[in-house]
């Protein structure tokens, strides 16, 4: 689903749409880009999102691309195991009097446990 390219020059391209460009630690410009499947049945744009698996420890599964229409509570697989959204996160960064995106985040748990923590809430609101 998401390929990433190093850049040698610091100009690099301009994030877009589908498109993100990320400086490393090590001054290394790296950009993912997000490829959508011929027969794509949601007319949907696929952004990349960080998705972080929030159960302690917190564990980074990598960059993956999404529909842009993700939401909490939606289900999504990553590398064979389910897993349920939790928290959507857009940050953006002030640059020349305008505000541009920086990252998008997906706070992931695995549906078990996402479920569990839903009964477990339910039963302590009615205590």
């Amino acid at each position: 689903m998401a390929s990433a390219t190093a850049l040698g020059s610091p100009g690099g391209m301009p994030a877009s749409r589908g498109r993100r460009v990320e400086r490393s630690r090590r001054g290394l410009l790296l950009q993912v880009l997000c490829k959508k499947r011929e027969r794509d049945h949601h007319n949907h744009e696929k952004d990349p999102y960080k998705v972080v698996e929030i159960t302690p420890p917190p564990t980074d599964l990598g960059v993956r691309c999404f529909p842009s229409n993700m939401h909490c509570g939606e289900s999504v697989t990553i590398e064979g195991q389910a897993y349920t959204v939790s928290a959507v996160t857009h940050r953006y960064q002030l640059r020349k009097g305008k505000y541009e995106p920086r990252e998008k985040r997906l706070d992931v748990q695995s549906t078990g446990r996402y479920i569990l923590n839903l009964y477990l809430e339910e039963l302590l609101q009615k205590s």
